[in-house]
């Protein structure tokens, strides 16, 4: 029987985990390790109260118990705390982070805890999906009521594509996002992760504006983002988008190009 890991960055009561966990329910044995709380934008970060161990919840899914447990830090810190402390002998065939409150596209991507804990996932050789739907954006923080069916079944779909198979080598997580008007019967796509931002804060110029000030919106340009990005994919085509990601970083420049640049000249 296949181990599937489930996260999020949303917290351990989000409605959108509990669509992702009833989705993978039929291809495995799922657990449940989530951050006690909201924890967006966080990125791969490893924050929280260093004092707090996996604390068991009780969650319930279509009448089945599900193991399931949260803990007081980021994404990826609980991840990688509870891989060593429930799979320290053998790691799980799949990790699933989301289902997110908002879309995950374009620069913004790192920023992203959902994201982040999909590639602490990877970093411990397990296979994993980062799932994110369409969401407006004053809703990010809450838990509002969205339709989670579409992107349920993607989830599900890839999931099981990725136990039955295995991934090309350097995909390490593949990053799923899901316009809000999609249903089973839309069409995905594979796409790259755009080269523009998609989520920009306005702020007045002063020294003495705060973090706080900030607010955030969606960049008014997305629109003409590249034809084969994720942001185009989503907010023009209103396709589903499916971009692999690599753990990876290195640029995709001639290095030896690179090396002749900064080479001493003599």
């Amino acid at each position: 029987m296949f181990n599937i890991v489930l996260t999020n960055d949303d917290g351990v009561h989000s409605p959108g985990l509990r669509a992702a966990v009833q989705a993978v329910l039929p291809l495995g044995k799922v657990t449940v390790l989530a951050p006690s709380t909201q924890q967006t934008g966080m990125g791969r970060s490893f924050t929280g109260d260093f004092d707090s161990p996996l604390i068991p919840v009780d969650y319930e899914v279509d009448g089945r118990q599900v193991a399931a447990y949260h803990c007081a830090g980021s994404p990826a810190a609980v991840i990688h705390h509870g891989l060593r402390v429930l799979f320290h002998d053998r790691m799980p065939d799949l990790l699933i982070s989301g289902i997110n409150y908002g879309e995950n596209v374009g620069t913004n991507v790192t920023v992203s805890g959902t994201v982040g804990a999909a590639f602490e996932g990877a970093a411990h050789g397990i296979p994993a999906i980062a799932a994110s739907l369409e969401t407006p954006h004053g809703e990010y923080y809450h838990y509002s009521e969205q339709s989670w069916e579409a992107a349920a079944y993607f989830v599900a779909y890839f999931g099981d594509r990725i136990l039955q198979s295995s991934l090309p080598f350097d995909v390490d997580v593949m990053k799923i996002d899901v316009p809000d008007t999609a249903t089973q019967e839309t069409a995905w796509r594979i796409t790259r992760v755009s080269r523009r931002p998609y989520y920009m804060s306005q702020l007045e110029p002063s020294l003495e504006s705060t973090l706080n000030d900030a607010k955030l919106l969606i960049n008014p340009e997305r629109h003409s983002a590249e034809a084969d990005s994720d942001i185009y994919a989503v907010t023009v085509d209103r396709v589903v988008s499916v971009t692999p990601l690599s753990l990876d970083c290195t640029s995709r420049t001639d290095l030896a190009a690179l090396h002749a640049l900064f080479q001493e000249k003599k």
